[in-house]
């Protein structure tokens, strides 16, 4: 018997902070031996010829929609979309229906992650004003993370109560993402802007939701996590103001963390003159100095890491007058496009956005065994080429609501394949397996 099921011949592998050309040998569904070159027999060769190898994205943040919001999108579109894409692992939102607000719908959501997910998976847990008992259940070796709306979301996941917050940010035993954004200030903004008899559109997104609402809910959240001692993650900074409240220490001794979203670095308010609703998102793309802040601040350490937000929302409802139209892009088949032109407008080097969108990740949660291309870890990659471009098409996009804000768009990279737990999925963009190698992802915590 061959001492590998899969060889990937004549790689560059990207990984830790080097580029260097190797052969990856694989075994079952572990990586077991990197090397210059790899002579051992085996029916099973993948020749890379010379595309860059790096670990599979992970994504902190996605909102699959399943259950309850399927006419969106489902476990199953949005995570085969993801692989399309080389995302391989993904952390959902608990904003489905019924909202994942206890042990038992948290375990229901696992159960459709094992039947329907072609993505490694974790499900947030979510927080509201009166589950504390659930949520001190919770398990830091199987649950990503507590989920905290501070502004308005989705059912019954908010929590303004100061009382509730402390009791949460006091007794929970795993990390805390929030989502923050003041809704006082929310409804003070919509209330000035109503007052001039505005007829509003997507332009007023930003205005409505400003800097300051941001500003003032991450500030709380930062002031509790500091009084308990808890383990924060704040997601999507979308402001210049709120990078002064996080550290550019090293990542593995921070207990308060952040990340930005990959259409919080490429699009601005001008944006919004041609793209209207489909760029609407909580929190707002907000002012082009905002962009620029945070494109700097990822790079200074401030910002640790990158993540998507995936929100699909039905083309139709997008089209709807901006009051009644939803917030949320669909972005995670492209968010390594997004990167790797960042990338080559020399923002980002090639290692720093293989780090931002796998490694950082995978320490920050710290995630068993994968987020990077080491022997003894899970064979989770993805196989990328620099000199292949990809035209973008709403005919053509894979998830289940079928458009993009980047239709018509040319990208200058694209995504050769993707292998999960040491199964070939996708190759030279085709789906090639008719079954998923996801697993459910565990925590070294």
């Amino acid at each position: 018997m061959s001492e590998f099921s899969l060889v990937l011949k004549n790689c560059n592998l990207v990984n830790e902070g080097t580029i260097k050309p190797v052969d990856i040998g694989i075994k079952d569904d572990r990586i077991v031996l990197i090397d210059g070159e790899i002579t051992s027999e085996t029916s099973n060769i993948l020749d890379i010829e010379g595309r860059y190898v790096a670990p599979g994205i992970i994504d902190d943040q996605v909102h699959f929609r399943d259950p309850g919001l399927t006419d969106k999108g489902d476990i199953r579109s949005e995570s085969l979309a993801a692989v399309y894409s080389g995302v391989t692992s993904t952390f959902d939102m608990p904003n489905v229906d019924p909202n994942t607000t206890t042990i038992e719908l948290l375990s229901a959501r696992n159960k459709l992650g094992s039947e329907k997910s072609w993505t490694n998976y974790s499900y947030y847990f979510g927080a509201t004003e009166t589950n504390l008992e659930e949520i001190k259940k919770l398990d830091p070796k199987e649950t990503c993370g507590l989920k905290v709306f501070m502004g308005t979301s989705t059912g019954t996941l908010l929590v303004e109560d100061d009382f509730a917050l402390e009791q949460i940010f006091e007794h929970c035993p795993v990390t805390i993402v929030t989502h923050c954004e003041d809704n006082e200030t929310i409804k003070a903004n919509l209330d000035k802007i109503n007052s001039k008899n505005k007829e509003l559109d997507a332009s007023f997104h930003p205005i409505i939701r400003n800097d300051d609402c941001c500003y003032k809910s991450s500030s709380k959240v930062i002031n509790l996590a500091k009084k308990y001692s808890a383990d924060l993650h704040v997601l999507h900074l979308t402001t210049e103001k709120e990078i002064k409240l996080f550290e550019n220490i090293d990542l593995k001794n921070k207990k308060i963390t952040c990340e930005v979203c990959v259409h919080h670095l490429w699009f601005d308010e001008s944006d919004y003159s041609t793209q209207g609703n489909f760029i609407v998102c909580n929190p707002a793309i907000k002012k082009l100095s905002d962009r620029n802040a945070l494109r700097e601040a990822l790079k200074n350490g401030y910002i640790d890491y990158v993540a998507t937000d995936h929100a699909p929302h039905c083309f139709e409802d997008k089209k709807l007058p901006y009051g009644k139209a939803p917030a949320g892009i669909p972005l995670i088949e492209h968010s390594f496009h997004m990167m790797i032109e960042l990338h080559k407008q020399g923002l980002y080097s090639l290692e720093e956005v293989i780090s931002y969108m796998s490694h950082k990740v995978a320490d920050r949660f710290l995630i068993k065994d994968r987020g990077y291309i080491r022997e003894g870890y899970k064979a989770d990659l993805m196989i990328f080429d620099l000199n292949k471009s990809t035209l973008v098409s709403n005919d053509t996009e894979k998830t289940k609501c079928g458009w993009t804000p980047f239709d018509g768009h040319t990208f200058n990279s694209s995504v050769y394949g993707t292998i999960i737990n040491g199964k070939e999925i996708i190759l030279d963009g085709n789906l090639v397996s008719k079954n998923s190698s996801a697993e459910k992802i565990i925590f070294n915590r």
